[in-house]
């Protein structure tokens, strides 16, 4: 994937082409008359001139990315080849509907459309054209330059290999994507846009003064902004249609405030005004928790998002600093319990029962850390924790070694890649939990480190570590686990321990130097130097280096290579060779001739042999 042509040239179409640009991407951008790609033009060089103030973009970088970008309202000129198309147009599904059914035909056969919607179906698109299997959506969030959260919305008919590519793409944009269903406001919308609503509806029932509803929100949300406030920087007609439409969809509780609606047909901003209430500001708190546990547990119950989503969608999407799941666990699960009981015997609502099931249990909610995730053959492990490098601590470990027992226990997988979310694979351990550790709780920590990664080692699956930005300290430990290692052209490597006053613990003294031998291992970890990935691939570190966004398709390559051979044979092979650098050569050689024995025992054997007589394809089936 090269090029991609973004559709609307407004805000968000603009900052979604230069965040397109600024990753590498060959990119055109329509819009339906000069004067609007002009402006287009006008709000990435000011987005751009802002990050060279702030430090974000080199002076140099400017002109490049917006050369990068070709302007143009030619519609079929921009999108003819194009690998990629993003509508970012006025929220109108009829005016999208026309606009796909176009996109259809002037793309070419094998080229990916998707819907920058925030809260419109994609099903809907999606069928006005002749390929719903290459049809999602890809909703930024504003500012889509900078604010880092990607839903990626699969319709009914996605191919599974398509949302791959997408959830890719979002990452090489430097995004953090989450997956969610075809469902009105999505993930974050959904809890988002009643939130703002919900501040209007207190007003117009006059519960308290809009002062007062302000600065509750602000205290029982932990944010910097309340919904007035934020309802004027992005816009009261954007925050009412996208109410309208989650009330054509979902029923009355989401009918719009008819003070939003008002205000809507003013077009004025609010004038945020009253003295804050403070004998007032409990219930108030109470109201918007209330409000937004339910919708939030509701998007768990349906299936539409999973707990790691939706607080996802908070944190770095609305920048909030905790989600509604970290909120509940704060406050307390049967605190929130009786909060969500008391807003739905109010609103209408349903209790979720999800939520009646996890007090009964009387346990916070866990909140994973480590992904899996699975493509035919491929089992996926992500280490999820962009905003601490994933940064390996007890959690981290416990989430990783059951995520290994799961995939070790699926028959439907063959090979398991483990990578990193976000800009690295992982950056070592966590320093903030290993700081205030005794000698013995280090020793316990690092017993249990070696035993997660060492059954990594031993699963009988092999395993490819997808190195796409830094493997430092106990991530590259955790690399050097794996059968495989591949690597981005950015990836760093190293060992930096000592300039902790420690020393790797996860396995790095004894694996680094059966990798790469004793003498670059000391060096390496002596000095706790970095080096890059070439150096890395030089010194036999990894096996391959690739282009980054080459990377995940260049090791899913590997993994059907792997899959296509004999399931059994390559499970010997490797106890083989783990077995042989563990004991003298006499005895790796007696262990290889029994493990070829047991080959000859198998199916397997003779399916492969019999394939190669007959000239054909072997079908092994792992007996």
């Amino acid at each position: 994937m090269t090029k991609i042509c973004v559709v609307g040239a407004g805000n968000m179409g603009a900052g979604i082409a230069q965040r397109c640009s600024q990753s590498g991407f060959a990119v055109s951008m329509v819009d339906i008359k000069e004067e609007f790609v002009k402006k287009g033009f006008d709000s990435i060089r000011r987005t751009l001139d802002e990050g060279v103030k702030r430090g974000k973009v080199k002076p140099e970088q400017v002109d490049a990315i917006i050369k990068n970008i070709h302007g143009t309202i030619d519609l079929k000129e921009a999108s003819a080849d194009a690998d990629l198309v993003i509508e970012a147009v006025f929220e109108d599904m009829e005016i999208k509907k026309k606009l796909f059914a176009d996109l259809d035909k002037f793309c070419k056969p094998d080229a990916i459309l998707a819907t920058n919607t925030s809260s419109l179906s994609v099903n809907e698109m999606a069928a006005v054209t002749s390929r719903p299997v290459k049809f999602a959506g890809l909703h930024f969030f504003y500012p889509a330059a900078i604010n880092q959260l990607i839903e990626v919305i699969p319709g009914d008919k996605t191919a599974p290999d398509v949302i791959s590519k997408l959830i890719d793409v979002s990452r090489l944009l430097g995004k953090l994507p989450i997956t969610v269903k075809d469902a009105p406001g999505f993930a974050v919308n959904r809890y988002f846009v009643p939130f703002l609503n919900e501040a209007v509806k207190m007003l117009d029932e006059g519960v308290a003064t809009m002062a007062t509803i302000e600065e509750s929100a602000k205290k029982s949300l932990q944010i910097s902004m309340g919904p007035f406030e934020l309802m004027n920087a992005t816009g009261v007609q954007i925050a009412y249609h996208a109410q309208e439409s989650l009330h054509k969809a979902l029923g009355q509780f989401y009918r719009p405030a008819n003070g939003l609606q008002k205000q809507f047909e003013s077009g004025q901003k609010w004038t945020i005004s009253g003295t804050v209430e403070l004998e007032k500001m409990d219930k108030v708190g109470e109201r918007f928790l209330g409000m937004l546990f339910t919708i939030a547990l509701h998007l768990v119950d349906e299936g539409i998002a999973t707990k790691e989503a939706v607080e996802r969608g908070a944190t770095v999407g609305l920048r909030w600093k905790l989600g509604p799941f970290a909120m509940m666990n704060e406050i307390g699960i049967e605190k929130s319990l009786h909060i969500v009981e008391r807003f739905c015997q109010s609103s209408g609502l349903k209790v979720p029962g999800v939520l009646v099931r996890q007090a009964e249990s009387k346990k916070p909610w866990y909140l994973r850390s480590v992904q899996t995730s699975r493509e035919g053959s491929l089992g996926i492990i992500t280490v999820d924790r962009p905003d601490s490098l994933n940064a390996l601590n007890s959690k981290v470990l416990t989430d990783l070694g059951e995520a290994v027992d799961n995939l070790a226990k699926d028959e439907a997988v063959k090979v398991v890649m483990v990578t990193g979310e976000g800009g690295a694979f992982v950056a070592g351990a966590d320093i903030k939990e290993m700081i205030v550790k005794t000698p013995l709780e280090a020793r316990d920590f690092t017993y249990f480190g070696q035993s997660v990664l060492k059954k990594l080692e031993d699963m009988e699956k092999v395993s490819i570590a997808a190195v796409n930005g830094y493997a430092l300290g106990g991530g590259l430990e955790l690399a050097l686990s794996c059968d495989l290692i591949v690597a981005a052209d950015g990836a760093r490597f190293g060992l930096p321990e000592v300039t902790l006053g420690i020393h790797p613990g996860f396995g790095g003294t004894q694996r680094l130097s059966r990798q790469v031998g004793k003498a670059k291992a000391k060096e390496l970890i002596y000095t706790g130097s970095m080096i890059d990935a070439k150096e890395a691939e030089r010194i036999g570190l990894v096996n391959k280096v690739v282009p980054r966004d080459r990377l995940y398709e260049e090791v899913k390559k590997l993994a059907d290579k792997i899959a296509a051979n004999g399931p059994v044979a390559v499970k010997l092979a490797k106890a083989a060779i783990n077995r042989g650098t563990e004991v003298d050569l006499v005895t790796g050689l007696a262990y290889e001739v029994e493990t070829i024995s047991l080959c000859f025992s198998t199916e397997d054997k003779n399916e492969g042999m019999g394939a190669f007589i007959e000239k054909r394809k072997p079908q092994f089936k792992g007996k």
